[in-house]
Formats: C-alpha cells, structure tokens, sequence
C-alpha cells in the first residue's frame, strides 16, 4: 500500500544492500538527498478532451522491461496490441502509463505507486512523458531561451556601436520588455478558462458572494462541496443553488473542468440543470437552478407519505435521467453516488438527478475504471470493495436499492429495538417476494395494495438491479422499458447467489 519503499512516481530496484530508487523520464525526485521521498513530474500535463488529441505528438513513452506500478490501475483491455495499448494511454489525458503483456493492457493513473523492477515481472511498463519540459508550454521554453540568446548576441555589438542607436533602441527595448511582462501577467490573472462548446455563464465572485447574501443559507454539504441559496439579481430575482467546492477539488483544475465540461454538455429534464461557473482565484464554484420541493430524502422518509402513482413516476423518471447519462449523452457518466439525497424535486415534484460529474466521467472507449470506493454505505455496489471492475452497473445496483425505498418508503437500513432484529430493506424484500406476502411491507399504504400486480413487477425490477453479479444485472435502457411495460419481467433469482473472485 503507498508509494512503496521510494515514494510516489517512483522506481524501486532491490539489491542486496537494500532498495534502489530512480525516477522515470519526465520525472525528478522531490528532494535529491532523500530519494525514498518520491519523484514529481516536470512536464505540462495533457489537456482534456478535443484538445488531448492534438497533443499526443507532444509526449512519448520510456519502456521499462519487467517493471510494474500496480497501485494505479484503472482500465485493462484483452486481446489488444502495444501500439493499440500506447495509443489508446496517448489519447487519454488522465493515462500515465501503461503495463503491456501478450495482449493485456492495463492503463495507469497518477500518482504511480508501489513502482519496481523485478526480473520476475513476464510484462513491461511504458511510462507517458512529455518531450518538452512544462516552461515550454507555459511559454518560457528552450526556443524562447535561443531566439533571446541570438537577439543578445545580435544587439550587442550594436547597442555599443554608439550613443545614438544606444539612445533609440533602449526605449524601444524598455516598451518591449513592459508588454510582453503586462501580456503575461494579464493571462496569469484571466479569470475565466476557455471552455468551447457549453452556454454557461461566468460569475465572478462578487456576484456569487451578493447573490447568497455572503455564503448566509446553506442548503446542503456532502464529501466536496458546500450548497448555498442564492438569488440572481441580473436574472429577475431568479433562485440558483451555489455549490462552493473544497479545496481538494480546487487545487485540480482538471477536475474542475471535467465536471463543468460534463455537466455542461447535459441536457435532460431529469437531470439538475448547469447555469454557470465561478473560476476566479482559489475559488471553484458551481451554480445551478435551484429545486424548490428538495430532496427525495425528506419527500420519502417525512410525517406523510407520497402516494403511490407519485412514487412510480419518481421512479420512472430516475431511471431516464441515468439512462440518458449511461447511453445517451456525448460521453458516458457514471454517478457513483445514486442515492434519495442526491434527488431533488423541482415545483412538480418532478425528479432531477444531481451531484454528477466531478472525475466521475468515463471516455467513450474506456469501458472500465479501477478507483478507490465511492458512494454511500448501503447503496454501493459489491464490486467496489471487492476490486472488480467498476462499469456502469454500479449506478443500477444503487438504483436498485433506491427503488426499493420508493415503493415501500423505508429506508435500506432501519436500526430495531433491543429485542429485535435490524432490518435491511434488500434481504426483507426478497424473502417476502419469494414468500408472496409482500403486502407485508406495504401496512398504511392501501392505494399499492390494490395495485399488487404492478407493484410486484416494481420488485421484481429492484431485485435484478441488486444481483451481485454485475452482469446479471440489466442496463439502464432496460430497466426504463421494463418500467414502461414495454419489456416483460421474469423472475429474477437470489440477488445474493453468486460468489466472485477478486479479479
């Protein structure tokens, strides 16, 4: 676990007076006298998105025979080619790197960890690294350094030829200099990134700070973020929801734009909608239309209960929201994090999905992600802890649990009494589906119990969503037709049945 016995990015040998540490190209150690602190990169990362195409001539790859990372895997593929492998790291502006063996391609993401050479390891490791160093992209690069060195070596002899061009050329060389230093300072304090594509406004964030009267009504926090009330004055008075983003996300910026580029480009009306951004600064800030009715939470588990035709359209709409994020818009996301909090309910009470994006985003050709556990406790999907690989039917398991909250408005978990047995909502409906006497579950609630058929088949639908088999589970285009009733449900089997081996 770690960065290894040499740190993060780094490359451990080990010899007989102990472990060697070195650093792949692109990278240098942190601090030379201790080298077991780790390596940091000394090139400009890839950009995301249209953008990362067009630099993949900027980086090359070092080939590092019988040597693994193996603590930063998120993406394999079977059956491919190294130069399909090495391509595809090119085309993928969060690929480090790749380790490549008969066929097997597993991606890796930074920081690399736990890095070693062992002439045990059949496989290699190819290490992406710029072939510039970072000033060249900032600006201030070797070809910058020789056309100054040459204009040196030119104007030197002329500036000492005599007092009269000594005279001109030093107001000319005075205004040169104070553009080029104003330009660049200009750029340096840009207040806004260029994002092409999206219809978003740009706040500042004296905007924002009068538009939430000093950040005063929180509405909400979760793992990143904080939920203010604001008020648009520029906007009719119009009420917006003002996420503030913790300081882990603020210090990437390409997460930043990774949630502002895909929530941007969304558009569903079961989704919550993106107005604008805040890029100013340290402060990263997201603003959305604001959802009067809350979340779904407080509309399940309050003094009253929802009726059931509200229940059934709540769950219906859930559904096309995620199938629109899975299947149908530019590039795929996984929410991670499905769960009554994260659905909020507009004037309507119509269901909107939210709290999608922020690096939870998947690239059209990448299939599977390996990453640290997401998600809410009672809602994650066994993969997660048992380190398979993670695919879009996390989200269905977690719907599949939510659905289950929906119809029966109880939670997945309830604490019992001292003589009683804790309930969990999945295991008690199973066992009262297997037994018939689901209306067991459905005590004050009259308006389902006359509808028991339709009510089953919502059951029977929850059931295949929570199968711990990833791939029993059914995708979220058939879990909306079978919703709809435009594609029958079979009985689904014990969702708890198949046992996996950790891949």
């Amino acid at each position: 676990m770690g960065g290894g016995a040499c740190g993060l990015n780094s490359l451990c040998t080990l010899q007989d007076q102990g472990p060697t540490c070195h650093c792949p190209n692109g990278y240098s150690f942190i601090d030379p006298k201790d080298e077991r602190r780790g390596c940091k990169q000394n090139f400009a990362s890839q950009s995301c998105g249209e953008a990362s195409k067009e630099e993949t001539d900027l980086f090359d790859f070092q080939e590092l025979q019988n040597t693994d990372y193996p603590g930063g895997n998120y993406a394999q593929f079977l059956g491919v080619t190294e130069d399909w492998c090495k391509q595809n790291c090119l085309d993928d502006c969060f690929c480090a790197g790749v380790f490549f063996r008969t066929g097997k391609c597993v991606k890796k993401r930074v920081p690399l960890s736990n890095g070693r050479t062992d002439p045990c390891f059949t496989g290699k490791t190819l290490i992406k690294f710029g072939k510039q160093n970072s000033t060249v992209k900032s600006g201030g690069g070797s070809n910058t350094e020789k056309k100054d060195n040459k204009t040196s070596i030119l104007f030197g002899p002329v500036i000492l030829s005599g007092s009269a061009v000594l005279n001109f050329l030093l107001p000319l060389i005075t205004y040169l200099v104070v553009s080029r230093a104003y330009s660049r300072k200009v750029k340096v304090i840009q207040p806004y990134p260029v994002i092409s594509g999206m219809n978003l406004k740009h706040f500042t964030y004296e905007e924002l700070n009068n538009a939430t009267n000093q950040f005063e009504e929180e509405l909400g926090r979760g793992a990143s973020a904080i939920v203010f009330k604001g008020v648009l004055a520029s906007d009719n008075g119009k009420s917006v929801a003002v996420k503030s983003l913790d300081a882990r996300v603020r210090e990437n910026d390409l997460e930043f734009k990774a949630e502002v580029s895909a929530i941007g480009r969304t558009n569903h009306r079961n989704l919550v909608q993106l107005i604008g951004f805040c890029y100013e600064g340290e402060h990263r800030i997201l603003v959305y239309e604001f959802m009067s009715n809350g979340s779904l939470a407080s509309f399940l588990f309050g003094e009253s209960m929802p009726n059931w035709y509200q229940r059934r359209k709540i769950a219906l709409e859930i559904a096309r929201g995620l199938f629109y994020l899975h299947e149908e818009c530019s590039s795929q996301i996984v929410h991670c994090d499905i769960k009554p909090q994260n659905i909020l309910l507009d004037d309507s009470f119509t269901a909107t999905i939210s709290d999608f994006g922020l690096a939870k985003l998947l690239r059209i050709d990448q299939t599977l992600t390996m990453t640290g556990i997401r998600g809410t406790k009672g809602y994650v999907a066994p993969e997660w802890w048992k380190r398979l690989p993670i695919t879009a039917k996390v989200d269905i398991y977690s719907y599949g649990i939510l659905l289950l909250e929906i119809i029966f408005c109880k939670k997945h978990f309830e604490a019992a009494a001292e003589d009683e047995d804790p309930m969990i909502l999945a295991d008690w409906a199973y066992d009262c589906y297997k037994q018939n006497e689901l209306h067991q579950l459905l005590k004050n609630d009259d308006e389902a119990m006359h509808d028991m058929k339709e009510m089953e088949k919502y059951v029977m639908i929850a059931i295949w969503c929570i199968q711990e088999d990833p791939l029993l589970r059914p995708t979220m285009k058939k879990v909306t037709l079978m919703l709809e009733g435009t594609v029958e449900v079979s009985a689904p089997p014990d969702p708890s049945s198949f046992i996996s081996s950790i891949l």
